[in-house]
């Protein structure tokens, strides 16, 4: 039984959407609350937000597997703000809070995405129940595989979690399309646990077409580690398209096309994201899966 939701916004200070979404709902909190769970609002990195930033010192998104969050060597902005969010949802492991709705916004070409990082009949379910009332929603499991204990995602506070991506939007900006599919796969997914607690979970496909992390890769380096190239023109505001193997991947910027050089096809997300220049990387590459909803 779920009986305490909490909807964040703001885990990254730049990606707005989630951030106006709970003030439209924490200015009328009934309409994200169902007649057998609580709801509450959490904005997680106000002083990211108050600088137009991603993060002041560490991506707040990165700070939360347990490790982490019990050592307490760590204190920049973001490890001590995850400490507090710990105390205020948690703590992981033991959680207040039954299921958190982590809101996120990409640059990339993703359309709305339902991110998923745990297994279970649950999720199957949840993810062709979306599937069904919102058929533009791709499924994505990113890294299910791991114990929630080593997840270091903001969501993997409670037991039971999803992240929801929306793009493309660039940094800073709302876009309506952006917002209002984000408001609306919010809540099918509130009421799915509606369903799910009142034992009342409709006729489902018996499957739900999915995609699952397989790695990061990198944007083309010089032997100085200096960036040396850029998504290929092909290839960009392609996600979750079929990449075949000897399909461009980058050019460089002395014009050498880099193809993908994989035994098998994968599919890009995250294709050009904005947000991970800081890290060099240029896309995930998935496989795609089937989901069994019974």
């Amino acid at each position: 039984m779920i009986k305490q939701v909490a909807v964040v916004g703001g885990t990254h200070g730049n990606e707005f959407t989630g951030i106006y979404l709970l003030k439209k709902w924490e200015a009328e909190p009934k309409v994200i609350t169902r007649p057998s769970f609580n709801t509450e609002t959490l904005f997680a990195n106000p002083q990211a937000f108050s600088q137009n930033k991603r993060y002041v010192e560490h991506d707040l998104n990165r700070c939360f597997d347990q490790r982490h969050l019990e050592d307490d060597s760590l204190t920049s902005i973001e490890q001590v703000r995850a400490k507090e969010i710990n105390a205020l949802l948690g703590p992981k492991g033991q959680p207040r809070i039954d299921f958190i709705i982590d809101l996120h916004t990409t640059t990339s070409n993703m359309g709305p995405t339902l991110l998923i990082t745990q297994k279970g009949a649950f999720y199957n379910q949840l993810a062709a129940y979306i599937s069904m009332e919102m058929p533009e929603v791709i499924i994505s499991c990113d890294e299910d595989h791991k114990a929630n204990e080593d997840h270091h995602f903001l969501s993997s506070i409670s037991k039971n979690s999803v992240m929801v991506e929306v793009g493309p939007v660039p940094q800073s900006v709302i876009r309506h399309d952006v917002f209002e599919a984000s408001e609306v796969m919010t809540h099918h997914i509130l009421d799915f646990i509606e369903l799910y607690n009142q034992d009342a979970v409709p006729a489902l496909p018996e499957t739900t077409d999915a995609y699952r992390f397989i790695k990061s890769i990198s944007l083309p380096v010089n032997d100085d580690g200096s960036r040396n190239g850029m998504i290929h023109k092909d290839l960009q505001d392609k996600d979750f398209t079929e990449i075949k193997p000897g399909q461009p991947l980058f050019l460089t910027f002395d014009g050498e096309v880099v193809t993908y050089e994989g035994e098998k096809s994968v599919y890009g997300s995250f294709i050009n994201e904005a947000a991970y220049y800081d890290n060099n990387l240029a896309m995930s590459l998935l496989e795609k899966i089937t989901l069994k909803t019974y």
